[in-house]
C-alpha cells in the first residue's frame, strides 16, 4: 500500500523552496558572519535577510529574532533566561498543565532552585481560562507562559485576552507558538505577547532550527556563554544554512495565510468520519477554535495504537500509550476530563501542505475495514 503521512504536527517534510534556498550554502557561502571581509560579508547579509523574513511572519523587528536550535531551546531561554535576569523582581510564574515537556520540564528545573510555579488546568475543550490567569497572579508574579496551541488537540488559547491581562498588571508574557507558527496568522503586537517560540521543523524548515521572539527592552540571561552572538544572547557561530532554510520556510507560510485548503480539508475528512462511524467517532478539542489542520479524535472504546497498528502504512500519532497491556492517557485529554473508553481511542491525525483528498479518502476506508 502506499504510504500516507497524517503527522504533520509531530514533523514536516522540507518544502523543496527551502532546499533550494539553503543549496547554496552547502558550496559556495562558507565565511564566518563575523568575518568583515569578502567570504563574511555576503554570509552576514544572508543571515540578516533570513531574520527579518522571520520577523515578517509574526510582524515583529528583525532585532526581536533570536536564532536557535529548535523550540525547545527557545522555550528554556524565554523561562530560564527570564527568571535569572529577572528573579530579583519576583520567583512567580503561571503556565498551565497542558503545555508541551519543553515548558513543563524547565518549569519544574525553575522551582528546584527557589521559583513558584502555578499550573492551571483547562476546560473541557483544553482552553485555559483567562480569568483564572488572572486569579492566580501575586505581587511576585514576573512571567505567564501559555501556548498558542496544543500540539494533540490543536486547540487555540485565548492568547491576547491573556496578553491584555498581562500588560495591565505589568506582567511579561512568553507564548510557545511551536505548532501553531505557519499554520495560523500571527502577530506579536496584536497578541500583546513579549516572548514567543518557533520551531523549523513545524513549518517545513529543518529539524534543528528554531525562534526565539524577544521585545524590545526585554532582559534575558544567555544560556550559551561566550562571543556576542545573536545580539549577545546566544553565544557560537550561527548556523547560517539552517537559519536561511527557517527564513525561506517563513516566506512560505506567510503566502500560504488565509487559504483555506487545510481548513476545508480537515472539516471533510471529520465530516466523512461522522458519516461512517456516527456516535462510535468523538472529537478532541475545540470544535472551532483549534489548529485549520489538526483532527484529534476517538474512536469509542477502542485503543488508538492497537488501530494504527492494524494500518502500518498510515502515519498518524495516539492519544495514549500502552504500558504492559494497560492503556495510559494523554495528560491532556486527562486535563480535560475525556473519559477512558473515550480518550483510549484517541488519534491525532495532522494534515499538511501535500495532504491530497485522495489519501483522506483511503484513509476512512481503511478505518472501515478495521472497525
Amino acid at each position: 500500500m502506499e504510504k500516507i503521512y497524517l503527522d504533520y504536527n509531530a514533523s514536516t517534510p522540507l518544502a523543496p523552496e527551502v532546499v533550494d534556498a539553503m543549496q547554496p550554502l552547502l558550496t559556495d557561502f562558507y565565511g564566518n558572519p563575523s568575518a568583515l571581509h569578502w567570504a563574511g560579508e555576503p554570509v552576514k547579509d544572508l543571515l540578516h535577510n533570513a531574520r527579518e523574513q522571520v520577523a515578517s511572519l509574526i510582524g515583529s523587528s528583525s532585532r526581536e529574532i533570536i536564532f536557535t536550535s529548535g523550540g525547545s531551546e527557545a522555550n528554556n531561554m524565554a523561562l530560564k533566561g527570564y527568571y535569572f535576569k529577572n528573579r530579583y523582581k519576583g520567583n512567580h510564574i503561571i503556565t498551565t498543565k497542558i503545555e508541551h515537556p519543553a515548558i513543563l520540564n524547565p518549569c519544574k528545573f525553575l522551582e528546584q532552585i527557589g521559583a513558584k510555579v502555578t499550573y492551571l488546568g483547562v476546560d473541557q475543550y483544553g482552553r485555559v481560562l483567562p480569568e483564572e490567569i488572572e486569579k492566580a497572579i501575586t505581587k511576585e508574579t514576573i512571567l505567564i507562559s501559555i501556548m498558542h496551541s496544543n500540539n494533540e488537540t490543536g486547540t487555540i488559547q485565548p492568547i491576547k485576552e491573556i496578553g491584555e491581562i498581562a500588560e495591565k498588571h505589568g506582567i511579561t508574557f512568553h507564548t510557545d507558538a511551536s505548532q501553531s507558527a505557519g499554520k495560523v496568522a500571527i502577530n506579536v503586537n496584536e497578541l500583546k505577547v513579549d516572548l514567543l517560540t518557533i520551531a523549523g521543523h513545524k513549518l517545513y524548515a529543518p529539524k534543528g532550527i528554531g525562534a526565539l521572539f524577544i521585545r524590545e527592552g526585554m532582559e534575558l540571561e544567555p544560556l550559551i556563554h561566550g562571543a556576542g552572538h545573536e545580539f549577545g544572547l546566544r553565544a557560537g557561530t550561527e548556523n547560517i544554512l539552517l537559519a536561511v532554510g527557517l527564513g525561506q520556510a517563513c516566506v512560505l507560510a506567510k503566502e500560504q495565510e488565509g487559504k483555506p485548503y487545510l481548513k476545508d480539508l480537515t472539516n471533510y475528512f471529520w465530516s466523512q468520519l461522522k458519516e461512517v462511524f456516527g456516535e462510535q467517532v468523538v472529537l478532541n478539542g475545540h470544535p472551532e477554535q483549534r489548529l485549520p489542520n489538526t483532527l484529534n479524535v476517538s474512536f469509542v472504546r477502542r485503543i488508538g495504537q492497537d488501530l494504527l497498528s492494524a494500518i502500518p502504512h498510515l502515519a498518524a500519532s495516539t492519544g495514549s500509550a500502552c504500558h504492559a497491556g494497560s492503556i495510559e492517557l494523554s495528560p491532556v485529554l486527562i486535563e480535560m476530563d475525556v473519559p477512558e473508553e473515550v480518550g483510549m481511542g484517541a488519534i491525532r491525525f495532522s494534515l499538511g501542505r501535500y495532504t491530497t483528498k485522495d489519501e483522506i479518502d483511503q484513509v476512512v476506508l481503511e478505518f472501515e475495514k478495521i472497525i
